[in-house]
């Protein structure tokens, strides 16, 4: 397959596909950076839904993988094999290993990722972009990704891996995640990685070596700016009380304060997404005892849950948090659950709204989730952030010759 022009490529706007799509963090910010997309492939009936609203333009399949003739899609979306610039998403690779504790035809993880690599021999793409969680690297001892490297190898693919940490690309949020990348005419793939644009402070916890190299992007320069902060990133929302509802569109509470909110608003005519949920009276009992930055041992003891009556002062650290409106925020998990961390808001005693998760995972405000709120935070908290999707897609945009838009950018 002859490695395309680069002046034509980039006149033309590269494509992508995207198989466990989730509610679409990845596909939207690849395209914030540029790339059109054409499929996407979901199971969950409501994660396929909140895809379908905010993708219009996209195909979107939520049919069991194992159930589709990726040709047929190829045929359907009029591609010729080797014309995708991008396949991308998320699936699960935990069965892969050759150590796996089980490894048979039973064992569903094992075929998942299979399927992706149905795809990616079916639709034979430029690039390759694979994204999961850091604790992926030390699984099996390493060996479940040496064989997702080795299948893409042996699929034609130039791969590499990186560990990168969402406060570096704008995200105001302690997040990491492991992305794989495999290119089809480059050797070049170190520069298929996103260079950090934010300085942020870090704690690494988890294994960061891989193949005896670390495998962590890091800033290469102390100039950098700085992180985006909690503050930064949802003052300019609607203040709300414990458990207020209101009306499905909010006006916002300021004109936009800083390029961040800008840029999350553009677009936008109000606030979406933006209801309290309703704190028991205990919580608020103890909600007002912790000051911002604040967590559990703030609260005194006779108002503590009996199990964190006898926990250690130094354990749970997250716990019953009040945010720093000048830090990072948790990461934000399937729901804003105080037992699970630092999600009670700076200034306002209750938790974060949906709309607040989603602005701290750097969803645009013209994002919608559909489904109860319930179900809206789980699909939040297990999407990838746009913003370091973008950076992403900027860098393999790139590299395979094409131009990056902006919409998203500087920090």
């Amino acid at each position: 397959m002859s490695k395309p022009n680069k002046k034509t490529a980039a006149r033309r706007r590269p494509t992508m596909i995207d198989l466990f799509a989730g509610a679409g963090g990845l596909s939207e910010g690849l395209q914030e950076s540029g790339f059109k997309s054409l499929y996407a492939n979901e199971i969950q009936a409501r994660y396929a839904e909140t895809f379908a609203i905010n993708h219009p333009d996209t195909f979107v399949d939520q049919r069991d993988i194992r159930e589709v003739d990726a040709r047929k899609v190829r045929e359907k979306l009029g591609l010729k094999k080797g014309e995708l610039d991008l396949l991308a998403g998320g699936p699960p690779c935990q069965g892969f290993s050759i150590n796996a504790p089980v490894r048979s035809e039973k064992d569903e993880r094992n075929h998942l990722f299979k399927e992706f690599l149905r795809f990616v021999d079916e639709f034979y793409p430029s690039a390759v972009l694979i994204e999961n969680v850091p604790g992926l690297v030390s699984f099996e001892g390493g060996s479940t990704l040496d064989a997702i490297l080795t299948a893409l190898r042996k699929h034609g693919y130039t791969a590499d891996v990186r560990i990168l940490y969402a406060p570096h690309y704008g995200v105001p949020q302690t997040r990491w995640r492991t992305i794989i990348i495999g290119l089809r005419d480059s050797s070049n793939i170190q520069e298929a990685f996103p260079t950090p644009i934010c300085y942020a402070p870090l704690r690494i916890n988890f294994t960061s070596k891989f193949a005896g190299r670390n495998i962590v992007s890091l800033p290469q320069s102390a100039e950098l700016p700085s992180f985006t902060s909690v503050k930064d990133a949802i003052d300019d929302l609607p203040e709300l009380t414990n458990g207020e509802m209101g009306r499905d569109l909010k006006p916002y509470r300021v004109a936009p304060q800083n390029e961040f909110q800008r840029i999350m608003r553009a677009g936008s005519e109000g606030v979406l997404n933006h209801q309290a949920a309703r704190l028991s009276k205990i919580n608020l009992e103890r909600l007002v005892h912790i000051p911002p930055g604040g967590n559990w041992t703030d609260i005194p003891f006779e108002l503590l849950p009996k199990g964190m009556q006898r926990a250690r002062r130094s354990d749970h650290t997250k716990r019953y948090g009040r945010v720093d409106p000048e830090g990072l925020a948790s990461t934000i998990l399937t729901k804003c659950d105080p037992h699970w961390g630092a999600y009670f808001h700076y200034n306002q005693n209750r938790a974060f709204t949906v709309r607040e998760a989603a602005r701290i995972q750097t969803f645009p405000d013209t994002f919608w989730f559909a489904g109860s709120r319930v179900e809206q935070y789980e699909q939040v908290g297990n999407a990838v952030p746009p913003l370091l999707a973008a950076a992403i897609g900027r860098s393999i945009s790139k590299i395979l010759g094409h131009e990056a838009t902006e919409l998203m950018r500087a920090i």
